[in-house]
This record gives C-alpha cells, structure tokens and sequence, in this order.
C-alpha cells in the first residue's frame, strides 16, 4: 500500500499541496493532461524551483486573468461533474468542493444552494483541488495521513473585510482535525488546502453540511511507518520565520495492513444503573468514540462492578473524557494511547429485491478480506419489508460478492471511507 503523509509544519494550501507533489516527482505534463479533462479555460499552470530558508521546493501557480470572481457551489461543482476527469478524480475533487461550501454556508448562516464562494471559488481553487486529487492518482498514492496542521495567527484581509486567522471557514473546516499555533502572524492553513487534507485524510469523507456538525477526520497523527520512496516539498508565497513549505513524504507501507494511534480509555464503575452504562455507552459511539465495552470485573471489598473500555482517536480523548465525568459516578478515568494495525476498508452500496443496502468490504494487499453487510442496514429493510433478517443478511452478501468481482476486486485508487467496525 502506497501513502502520501503531509507534514504541516507551516500550515497546508492548495497550490503548496500541488507543488509538493511536482516536488516528489509528479510530472507537470501529464498533470496538465488531467486537467484539460475539465473542459475549462482561462488559464495556465506553472511551476518553479525556489528556496525557503535554504530548503529547496516547488512553487505551483495558477495563472489566471479572473479578478474577484464569485462562483455559487453549484457553478464549481457542475464544473467537475461535467467534465470527462476519471469517475474517481471526479468524485472525490467533487466531495471536496462540497466540504468547502458547506463550510462556508455555516459560516454565512445560507445554504449550500445559494452560497457565493469568493477566494475559494476562482478557477485557481478549483485547480488546485482538481490537481492534488488527480496527481495523488498519478502518483500511485493508496491512502492519505497528515500531521497535525499549524493554523497561524492574527488578522487577514478577504473579501469579507478583516478577519481573525484562522479564518471563520477555516476552522470550521478543522473541527476534530490536531492543530497547533506557534507565533507565527500569517494565514498558513487556508480553506482550500484544510479541505482537500481533512477529505483526503478522512478517506474521502462526508462533505459538510449547513446544518451538521463536521465530521471527524481519522487520518491525522505521526508519520506511519512505511519505507520512503521519495519526498517533495510545496512552497508558499511568502517568507516566513520558519521554512514555508509543505512536505509530503511518499512510500510503502510494511506488511498488509494500516496503521495509526487510538486513545484507551477507561474506568471502573461499581455504584451506577447497568441501564444507565447502556445509555452512556450509546452516548460515547453518537460523540466520536471507536468502540465501547464492557468487562465484568470484582473490585475492592468483593463488589462487582464494571469496566468501561472506550476506544477512541486522539482528537475526541477530551469529548471522551468529559462525557464520562458528566454521565458516570466515575472520579477518574486511565488514559493510554495504542498502535492499531487494520484492514483498509471502505462501504459500498448494493441493490437488492428488498432493497439499498450497505455493505463494509476490507482489503489485504488490495484483495478482499472480508466483505459483510451493515446490520443497522439490513434490519432496517428487513423490518420494512417483513422479511427474514438471515434472508435479507445472505442476499445482500451474495449480490456484494458478485458486483465485486465483476468489477475486479473493486479496488479504488483513491482514498476510500474508512468505516470502523
């Protein structure tokens, strides 16, 4: 398995995305050739060697003659929906696109159909988002992992007025995503690259929503461990304290699997309601949490009591945490972080004689693993339809497997919804 890991020690922008990976050895003439399948003119790419604080880098540009032109989401989307990009380059550039208007739409209290993007929605935008999905395909890259992002500090100037880094959008595009600030008085995360980052990082995603919550990216933390094929560095516009470079480092994964951290966190309870610990537990999953479970343990005095395990990434461990003091008898909780090792993993949808159903398919070495259908899913259908829930769970397994190996494997070259079991 192939990654792409970015490392945002000086924040994280389109055009630094994009000339990372021209650094790490993307050829720019068949980048050009991907995106002429967008089917819009007006303007050229550029790229040049340049230096930041003695490190060389890759500066990519966007030359276009657009001066302050607002796009609806709807303009860019229908831009990349009509185009002839492969389906995969298509769909992803498009999820990214959305996270940026819904992000937007919260900010502006509109909805995502008749919010107007104005820095976000020049052709230079919707380049770059094109052009990192597009080359992390020509690359090769499986899956994505980036390092927690440094936002920056201070004010800036946009077409809203002037406005505190990061800007509103901004940190409505990192909510659940590691950030750091560190002095720095310049906008070093901006929209576009959070949300190609967080889309990718997040294994494609759930666009945002004007009315819901961000969803919780899983892709963030250390570098994974792999052996490193090459590395690129991006460069930004100007000079800076510190180097202003975005560094990916590509390479391969050892063994079959994915790897990251997760938080264990735990607590003995002795004097509570087992129907309340059900209730909790439900809690915990609807607020971030991996997995939740529950051990039967004897504590002091021979009282049997129980032991809430929560599994969880290291960006929810405070929303863990809190709801457990609010919600238990609990006086403290043990927190330890843990290496995971998985299966990549993905959710398809399939139809059947009772129904749309979904279906979680895991990978090893790009071939299935294990394909088996969501249970909320298909009770749902079996429910509704008054059939055998073993029926439908069989039906839908079988009509999985065989739409999957139609389509070879249905292996994607792209980042795929890291589902959790």
């Amino acid at each position: 398995m192939k990654i792409a890991y970015f490392d945002c020690f000086a924040g994280v922008a389109g055009d630094m995305i994009v000339g990372a990976l021209l650094d790490a050895g993307l050829a720019l003439p068949d980048l050009e050739r991907e995106l002429a399948k967008l089917g819009v003119g007006g303007y050229r790419v550029e790229a040049r060697k340049t230096e930041k604080n003695g490190i060389s880098g890759t500066k990519f540009e966007v030359v276009t003659e657009e001066e302050n032109v607002s796009r609806s989401a709807a303009e860019i989307i229908r831009i990349v929906e009509d185009s002839v990009l492969d389906e995969d380059v298509k769909r992803t550039s498009a999820a990214i696109l959305q996270t940026l208007a819904g992000a937007e739409a919260r900010i502006h209290n509109a909805s995502i159909d008749t919010i107007h993007l104005h820095e976000v929605g020049g052709l230079d935008a919707i380049v770059d988002v094109v052009a990192s999905v597009a080359g992390l395909k020509l690359l090769g890259v499986d899956t994505v992992r980036a390092s927690s992002i440094h936002v920056g500090e201070g004010f800036l100037e946009c077409a809203h007025g002037t406005l505190p880094v990061p800007a509103p959008a901004t940190l409505a595009l990192l909510e659940g995503v590691p950030v750091v600030s560190r002095g720095i008085e310049a906008e070093l995360a901006t929209p576009t690259g959070v949300a190609i980052v967080r889309t990718l990082a997040a294994g494609g995603g759930e666009p945002i929503t004007e009315s819901a919550a961000a969803p919780r990216a899983g892709g963030f933390g250390s570098m994974p461990a792999m052996h490193v094929e090459t590395t690129g560095y991006g460069a930004g516009s100007r000079d800076l304290p510190i180097p202003n470079l975005l560094r990916v480092t590509i390479g391969r994964a050892d063994g079959a699997y994915e790897a990251d951290e997760v938080m264990l966190i735990e607590t003995n309870i002795d004097d509570m309601s087992p129907e309340i610990i059900g209730y909790v537990c439900e809690l915990l999953l609807s607020r971030g949490a991996l997995d939740v479970y529950t051990t039967s343990v004897f504590m002091k005095k021979n009282r049997p009591g129980t032991l809430l395990s929560v599994l969880a990434r290291p960006a929810e461990e405070n929303a863990v945490v809190a709801t457990l003091f609010e919600e238990t008898t609990t006086l403290g909780v043990r927190i330890g972080r843990l290496r995971r090792q998985k299966l990549a993993r993905e959710t398809i949808e399939v139809d059947t004689r009772f129904g749309s159903a979904t279906v979680k398919v895991s990978r090893r070495d790009g071939r299935i693993a294990n394909v088996a259908p969501e249970y909320e899913s298909v009770r749902e259908i079996a429910l509704q339809r008054g059939a055998p829930l073993k029926d439908v769970y069989d039906e839908v397994t079988r009509i999985a497997k065989d739409a999957l190996d139609d389509d070879g494997g249905g292996q994607s070259p792209l980042p795929t919804e890291d589902a959790e079991a």
